[in-house]
């Protein structure tokens, strides 16, 4: 099913720069979608923020389970 959506001429041109010949604007919309998904997740899988080193963990298991 098939619908409209209004956007600027400078919108529509730069998604028309992101097209192949032949490709239509749901095609292109589409693949720029799907990249963008990709890229969420792999920040979201690269995301640092909460992590700890390996050397750190370490450090604490052998605290945590001495002996």
């Amino acid at each position: 099913m098939a619908s409209t959506m209004a956007v600027s001429t400078e919108v529509k041109d730069e998604i028309k720069s992101f097209g192949s010949k032949g490709e239509t604007y749901d095609d292109i919309l589409r693949r720029i979608i799907g990249v963008a998904k990709e890229r969420q997740l792999q920040m979201l899988l690269m995301d640092e923020s909460n992590t700890d080193s390996v050397e750190n963990a370490l450090k604490r298991a052998k605290i945590k389970w001495q002996k």
